[in-house]
C-alpha cells in the first residue's frame, strides 16, 4: 500500500460537468459560477481586485444602499470584496440539501490517499466506496432478516426487543463485517485528502457528496441573504472610518458623520441575518421518532 497522495482522474464526471464525463483530473475541474473558493477569505492587498459578474451584482447592491452615487461611499473595491467573501462563505457553511453536489473518481491500485479540491473537501458530506458491500443483508434465514420480520409481523421469537436494541445490533453486525469483511470505509485527512480502506486492488469507482454554492443557479432569495450580509459587513467597516472623525468642517457649519450608528446598524443586522440563516436556510437536526 502507498501512503502518497495522488490527484485522481473522474470516471463519470460531476454535478458541475457536462453529461458524459471527462477524464480530466479533480483539481483541473472549471465549476460554473463566480465563487472562487481557492482564493476566498485569502486575499490580500497586493493582489489585483477583480469582480465577477456575480460579485460585481452585490458590489453594486452594497454601493446603492449606502447612497452611492449621490451620496460617496469611502470603501475600496478590496474591503467590499472581502465583506463579501464573507456573506458567501457564511451561507456556504450552512448550505442546505439544495447545495447538495456530486463528484466521482477512480482510484489507482494500491493507493488509499487522494487529493480532492477545497470545494469537495470544505463542506464534504460523505464517500461511497464499494456500497454493495456496506448494505444490509436481509435475505431470508438471516439474523437480519429475522429482526425485520420482528418489527413488521411482530414475531415471538424477539418479544421485550426493543428499536434501540434493534439498531445497536445492525450497527454492531455492520461494524463486524468492516473488520472481519472487505467493506470499505473512509475519512478526511487534513481537509484536502480523502483516505480510503482497504486500499483498492485495481480501478474501482468513489462517489462523493458535498455541498457547494452554485451561483449560477442560485434562488433569488439566498442571493438577497448575501447582498444584505455583504451590506451589514461593509456599514461596519464604513462605521469605522467616518467614526475617525466626529464632524468634517465645511462653511455651512461643518458636517456631523454617522460612524457609530452605522456600526450600530450593521452589527444588529448581521445578528439578524444569522438568525434568519440558522433558521430558515440551514435544515434542523434530523431525527426519527416511532
Amino acid at each position: 500500500m502507498s501512503y502518497r497522495a495522488v490527484k485522481p482522474q473522474t470516471r463519470y464526471g460531476n454535478t458541475f460537468g457536462q453529461i458524459g464525463g471527462s477524464n480530466a483530473e479533480l483539481g483541473e475541474w472549471e465549476y460554473p459560477g463566480d465563487v472562487d473558493y481557492d482564493n476566498m477569505n485569502r486575499r490580500r492587498f497586493k493582489n489585483q481586485t477583480h469582480f465577477s459578474e456575480f460579485y460585481e451584482s452585490i458590489k453594486d447592491f452594497v454601493l446603492a444602499r449606502l447612497g452611492f452615487p449621490v451620496v460617496r461611499v469611502e470603501l475600496t473595491d478590496f474591503q467590499i470584496q472581502t465583506a463579501i467573501d464573507e456573506a458567501i462563505s457564511k451561507l456556504d457553511y450552512h448550505a442546505p440539501d439544495w447545495c447538495t453536489q456530486f463528484c466521482t473518481f477512480a482510484t489507482s491500485a494500491n493507493i488509499s490517499l487522494y487529493e480532492l479540491p477545497s470545494v469537495v473537501t470544505n463542506n464534504f458530506r460523505n464517500a461511497i466506496y464499494r456500497k454493495h458491500l456496506l448494505s444490509i443483508n436481509q435475505s431470508e434465514g438471516t439474523l437480519e432478516f429475522d429482526f425485520f420480520i420482528k418489527y413488521f409481523q411482530d414475531n415471538f421469537l424477539f418479544r421485550d426487543f426493543s428499536v434501540g436494541d434493534y439498531y445497536v445490533t445492525i450497527s454492531h453486525l455492520e461494524m463486524m463485517r468492516k473488520i472481519l469483511g472487505n467493506d470499505g470505509t473512509f475519512n478526511i485527512v487534513n481537509n484536502k485528502y480523502l483516505n480510503i480502506a482497504p486500499p483498492p486492488t485495481f480501478a474501482e469507482e468513489v462517489l462523493v457528496e458535498f455541498k457547494a454554492i452554485d451561483s449560477t443557479c442560485l434562488h433569488p432569495y439566498f442571493v438577497n441573504w448575501i447582498q444584505r450580509f455583504s451590506l451589514a459587513i461593509c456599514k461596519v467597516i464604513l462605521g469605522q472610518i467616518r467614526g475617525k472623525y466626529q464632524m468634517l468642517p465645511s462653511p455651512g457649519g461643518g458636517a456631523q458623520l454617522n460612524g457609530d450608528s452605522l456600526i450600530q446598524q450593521g452589527t444588529q443586522e448581521q445578528e439578524q441575518l444569522v438568525e434568519q440563516l440558522m433558521t430558515e436556510i440551514e435544515e434542523p437536526p434530523g431525527f426519527s421518532t416511532f
